[in-house]
Formats: structure tokens, sequence, C-alpha cells
């Protein structure tokens, strides 16, 4: 009889590597389980188990297979998204880069105007029309009137204008003695007229000469061979500078030349030179810096404090280089700071202080016991300032959104975001442009009237924008969002601006002086160029000859007692009547 084998478990399952590395051991069988009595009923009931058991480990390792598959989608999946983030971060990267790129290219040679083209302003109110606004709800439509008010009108100036203060030389054409008789008769001829035939204008050029004075001494010839003889010596004006050939002139011609015309003091070195004589840069700059001191510094003081009595008050602040700073680097930066009355029909005062840092300690400092309104851009050192209300500028945030304007696009091209932001603006200042012959009073109401509405458009518009951070854009826009709990403060007085562009235009002068003379070279100097430039300056916003009028301080100041009675100040102020006579 043929012997019958037994397939054992080990059998089905010894072909089947397990995943992971992992091994299947079958249980022995015994040597009862051997007995062929029991195999047929044995392997009828395993047989079925160790099948099963086979199709379950080739099911775990078709699993583990799958999970691994999908371990490998997912981190797929993960590596792709991440590269698409990278992509986008780049393209980002890349756009604000070519945004930079266009517009330093755009300040180096393109036109630095910001005054947006005649043939936009035309299309300009097709801004308020655009069929996105008019479908959103939310986006009111900006109220345009027009405004009755000023045109200004562009009037040639006249020769009589232009010549009327200056003396006139006049020369007398006449005939010859010889010619003096009629050819016919032989009679001497008379004058009958004379006609104007041409005027020029006549340059005269400095010239030099020295102012002694002679002091006059006087004695009784009576009591002279006395024990008490008499003598007195006349009285001599008082000099700007002990020991100096500093004259009132002298010196006020090198303030000139320096803080209105812009030329430091190597070049003027040089004029006086031309003219006669060696006056070196040294010299020049211990006039300047002991008048200033002396004489020039009380006045400014004055000028502070009638500013501090003011209701609105411009600010605005420059770096300036100064070599000998204390415990500062020379190329460190410090700062000529500019505080000026508001066009609030009083009369113009505008003074620099100077200051080792941009901190708005310097405001609070300057600005103590101010109680009124501070127009000023978007630096947040203003926040410093307490008991004030703050108003932001408009000109600040208009250029913002000019910067985002692309340098390339097609004329047929609809506005881009930036242009409409600069429209909103362009519209707000166009309002302006028609209120500003009005009392603070109707200015007051025309605004609430014309410019609130644009003003809801305006921010409603900002809300809903989509940009790119980082972006011109995006500065733009976050600038106004920053900006938002200030830019709407105009509207609270009629004589409050709508920009800060007095400030800028007053600070101007001294970033054209600055390019020319370039740094000063200690803490004292650039005080004294504060106090001279106060002078300077406020005298122009008063209409006066700013050479007469720092000759006319350096005059009257040495002889002022103001040190004891600071109200004869007042007499020198650039709106007294004394002055105005005088200065002009």
């Amino acid at each position: 009889m043929a012997t019958f084998r037994v397939r054992s478990k080990a059998d089905y399952l010894a072909a089947i590597p397990l995943a992971n590395g992992r091994a299947r051991t079958g249980t022995k069988i015994n040597d009862f389980t051997r007995n062929a009595s029991f195999v047929l009923l044995i392997e009828n009931v395993r047989k079925p188990l160790y099948l099963l058991e086979f199709k379950a480990l080739l099911w775990y390792n078709y699993l583990i297979k799958m999970i691994r598959k999908l371990t490998y989608m997912d981190n797929k999946d993960a590596y792709i998204s991440h590269l698409e983030n990278t992509i986008q971060d780049l393209q980002n990267q890349i756009s604000n880069l070519t945004e930079i790129v266009l517009l330093l290219r755009k300040e180096k040679f393109g036109a630095s105007s910001e005054k947006t083209p005649k043939n936009e302003i035309e299309g300009q109110l097709s801004l308020f029309n655009e069929a996105e606004l008019e479908a959103d709800a939310c986006v009111p439509e900006p109220i345009v009137k027009d405004v009755k008010g000023y045109k200004r009108v562009n009037k040639k100036t006249t020769r009589e204008e232009l010549i009327k203060d200056l003396p006139i030389r006049e020369i007398p054409c006449t005939l010859s003695d010889e010619d003096q008789f009629c050819i016919q008769c032989g009679t001497q001829l008379k004058v009958i007229g004379t006609t104007i035939v041409r005027e020029e204008l006549e340059y005269i050029p400095a010239r030099l000469q020295i102012v002694r004075y002679a002091q006059a001494a006087y004695e009784c010839p009576k009591c002279k061979h006395t024990d008490h003889p008499y003598i007195v010596k006349a009285d001599t004006p008082t000099s700007l500078m002990n020991h100096s050939l500093a004259s009132p002139s002298s010196v006020a011609h090198v303030m000139y030349q320096k803080y209105v015309n812009s030329i430091p003091l190597y070049r003027q070195e040089k004029d006086w030179e031309q003219i006669g004589i060696e006056l070196s840069r040294a010299t020049m700059a211990n006039w300047v810096m002991k008048c200033s001191n002396d004489y020039l510094t009380p006045v400014r003081m004055h000028l502070q404090k009638k500013l501090l009595e003011r209701d609105v008050v411009h600010c605005d602040e420059t770096p300036v280089q100064v070599l000998k700073e204390e415990g500062k680097k020379p190329q460190t930066k410090s700062y000529m700071w500019l505080y000026r009355t508001g066009n609030d029909g009083k009369e113009p005062i505008i003074l620099y202080d100077y200051q080792p840092s941009r901190s708005g300690d310097n405001a609070v400092t300057f600005l103590k016991n101010f109680k009124g309104y501070v127009h000023s851009d978007g630096y947040a050192g203003y926040n410093k300032l307490s008991g004030i209300t703050r108003c932001g500028c408009w000109a600040h945030l208009r250029r913002k959104f000019v910067e985002a304007i692309p340098t390339k696009k097609s004329k047929d091209s609809s506005l881009t975001t930036a242009e409409i932001g600069r429209d909103y603006c362009n519209q707000l200042f166009k309002i302006e442009e028609g209120l500003k012959n009005l009392s603070s009073e109707e200015r007051f109401c025309k605004r609430l009237e014309l410019e609130k509405p644009v003003l809801e458009a305006f921010w409603c518009w900002i809300d809903q924008l989509n940009y790119l951070k980082g972006s011109a854009l995006g500065k733009a826009v976050i600038y106004a969002k920053n900006q938002k709990p200030y830019m709407e403060n105009y509207l609270l007085d009629g004589r409050c601006s709508i920009s800060n562009n007095v400030a800028e235009n007053a600070i101007r002068p001294f970033t054209v002086g600055r390019k020319n003379w370039l740094f000063a070279d200690t803490p004292k100097g650039a005080t004294a160029s504060a106090a001279v430039y106060s002078i300077v300056e406020t005298a122009k916003a008063n209409g006066l000859n700013v050479y007469t009028y720092l000759e006319y301080l350096l005059l009257y100041m040495p002889d002022t007692d103001w040190q004891n009675d600071p109200e004869l100040l007042e007499d020198l102020m650039p709106w007294s009547e004394a002055v105005q006579c005088e200065c002009k």
C-alpha cells in the first residue's frame, strides 16, 4: 500500500515572504496527528484554514504595498504644493524687484513732476462712473460738484512792475554846442522836449570800502587847568564783534550768499579775493556763528513763542550730516526739523530746529504746551505728541499711488488700481482748489458737503482691494489704512490744510543748500544755521528783502536791550510796520 503524505501547514507558508522583512514559522505536528486514522479528518478541517491564512498573508503584503504607494503619493502632492508655493513666492519677488527697478528708472530718467497729464485729467471723472462701482452697492458714488472759486490768471510781469523799485540814472542825449544852430538861418536852437528812447538794466559790481569811526573827544578849555578838567567823548555805535572787521553789511552778505543763494564759504572765499580782500572761510564761519548766536537766535526764540500761540502748525524733518557730533560717527545722520504756521490768514512763521536724532521727543520738546492741529507726514514719531489733533497728508498718499502706476501701459487699457487711487486724490485736490479763497467757516461747511462723500467712497474702495504684499500698490494701500485715523481730521477746521505741502516747500531751501555745502562741521554750526535759515525763510514768507532784513537786524540788535525787555523784539519782527517800511 502506498504511503499517504500529508501536506503540512509549513508547506503552504514556506514560500510566502512577508512584507517588511518579517518571517512566519509554523508549529510542528506531533506524533499523534500522524496517525493514519486521524489524517483525513484533520486535513479536511485544517486545509481551509491553511488556505485562508495563506490568502491573508497575500493580502497583508498587498495592503503594505498600497500603503507605501499612498504615502508616496501624499508626499508627492505635498512636494508639488511646496514647489507651487515657492514658484508663487519667487514670482512675487520678481514682480516686486521689477517694480523697484522701474520706479528707480522712472526717478532717474522720467519726469519728476507728479502732475496728472491733461488728457488724463479730462477723462478722470470717468473713474466715478466705473461699472464695477455702480454694480457694488457697498461703494457709494462720489458726488462731484462744481465749486465757484477764484480762477488764477497768469499775468505777465510788466516792465514797469519789474523796475519800479530801482534807482534811475538818466543820460541826456543832446546836440553838441556847434550843432545847436539852425542850418537855414543860423539862429540858436531851443529845446522843445525830450523823449525816452529806451531803458537798460545796468549792473554795478560790488565794491569794498573801510568804514572808520572817528570818535571825537571834547574838553572844557576853562576847566582844563583846574583840578577837575571836564572831558567827554561822543557815543559810537556798538560793534558786532570786538576787534573784527565784521560789519552789518558784510556779515549780512555772507549769510545771504550761503543761506539764500546756497553758496558755501569756500566759494565765497574766492569771490572776496576777486574783489580785493583775502577773507578766509574760517573768518566767515566765525562771523556767522557769533552773530547768529548773539543777535539772530533771540529773534528766532521770539518767533517760536509766537508760533506756539497759533492753532495750526505744519511739521517736517530732513537729514543733515554733522561731522563732529559727540558720541556719533561722522557718517551718521542728524536731523533738521521744520515747524511752520498754517495758512490761517496771519503772518507766516517758519522755524528750523537742529537735533542730533529723529526721535519724536524732539517734536514734543519744541511744541511743549502747544494745543491745536499738527500737520505731518506718516512718520510715527509724531504719535508721541499729546493734547493735539494730528492731520495727515493727502499729497503723500497721492505720491504713493503715483509711484505704483506702471511705467509701460497701453493707451487703450483701462485704469489701473493705482491710477484709480491717484484720481480719488486728484478729485479732493480739485475741490480744494475751488475753496481756497473762502473764509475758514465757509470752507469748513463746503468740505463736509463736497469732500465727505468722496472720502467715504475712497475708504470703501480701499477696504475691498486685493494687493501683492511688498508691492508699491501694497505699500500705498497699507499707508492709507495706517493713516486713516488722521487723514480726515482736516475736515474738523477750515483753517487746516488737506496736505503738508507748505512744510515741504518751506524745508526745500535747506535741502537745496545741503547739496552745495554737504555737511555741518559741528553741532554749534548746525544750530547757528538753523537760526539763520529761520530768519531767512520767515523774511521771505513775509515779503521782505532778505539781505536788507539781515542787515537791519545786525544793525539794531547790538543796541537793543532785549534781555531786560523782551518785548522790544516785537519791533524787529518781519511783520512790524517799521521793518515792512525799511526792508521791502
